[in-house]
């Protein structure tokens, strides 16, 4: 894997942990999710009608990436109902790099060197240990199954749209076509909570529109990257250098918002950055 792919990886998963901030300190999460998804609705309509359409063969994947996101939305909603975010997102994220790196390895015939491994293992680690507080914590408190299930349910899509995506893009013959559309769809889940928040939506402030919708540009941009480099690199690798964005969310956290434990990030950072250099340098 080049410098330049592995850059590329890394800035879109700083970039999601940006509006991944965005998200956490919004005082309605929910109504903030939906205007992060229409902040992808725009731009994907402009790009959808300016640019050619993916090769027939990829839209199914589109369709059913779409659907998978209706999923995923599901279970990280109920999954922040039965725990907190701090909870909740180290689990849905530590567990992706390994399913992502076992279904490429079924669908798509991508067999990863033990090397590799050896970084996504380093990755995960790295990815707990940096809220191992917030997860003791939540056991302590009294976080039960239903949060570590829906947690893991959140996970379990995560890694389905991650490889639903990898393939399509890769038979779309146009990455930002297949960009376009797949921001584009984001219309569904945008319309879902719209009409469910619509009353609260019709209370905010357009700062907090800005803020929303900006936030999707920054996801829909960090998404964009992680497309293109599926054309470059195996989709496990890619998977588990995009879950570092737990660690710049947490250096975030720690700066932005006076959270956490320095010294534990720092070696979760320690961590994960050998799990970027094994990956790297297997591949």
């Amino acid at each position: 894997m080049t410098l330049f792919v592995v850059s590329i990886i890394l800035s879109a998963a700083m970039l999601h942990a940006v509006w991944n901030a965005i998200v956490k300190t919004a005082a309605d999460r929910t109504t903030m999710l939906g205007l992060v998804a229409l902040g992808h609705v725009i731009p994907g309509a402009a790009m959808v009608v300016l640019l050619p359409l993916p090769a027939p063969e990829s839209m199914p994947y589109v369709l059913a990436s779409t659907l998978i996101h209706f999923g995923y939305f599901y279970m990280l909603g109920r999954a922040y109902a039965h725990g907190d975010l701090s909870v909740v997102y180290p689990i849905a994220r530590g567990i992706v790099p390994a399913l992502v790196a076992l279904w490429a390895m079924i669908f798509a015939g991508e067999v990863l060197p033990l090397q590799a491994w050896g970084g996504i293992a380093l990755i995960a680690l790295g990815i707990q240990l940096s809220s191992w507080q917030a997860l003791r914590s939540g056991v302590e408190s009294g976080v039960g199954r239903a949060a570590l299930g829906y947690a893991v349910g959140t996970g379990f899509c995560i890694s389905a749209y991650s490889l639903t995506d990898g393939l399509g893009v890769r038979l779309s013959g146009n990455t930002l076509s297949y960009w376009a559309w797949g921001a584009f769809l984001h219309l569904f889940v945008a319309g879902f909570i719209g009409l469910r928040k619509r009353n609260t939506l019709a209370a905010l402030r357009p700062r907090t529109w800005i803020i929303g919708i900006g936030g999707g540009l920054v996801s829909m941009t960090a998404y964009g990257l992680v497309l293109y480099a599926k054309n470059f690199a195996p989709l496990g690798a890619v998977s588990a250098l995009r879950e570092t964005s737990v660690i710049f969310a947490a250096l975030i956290g720690f700066v932005f918002l006076k959270e956490g434990n320095w010294i534990r990030r720092l070696g979760a950072a320690v961590l994960m950055a050998g799990g970027v250099a094994l990956i790297g340098t297997s591949l």
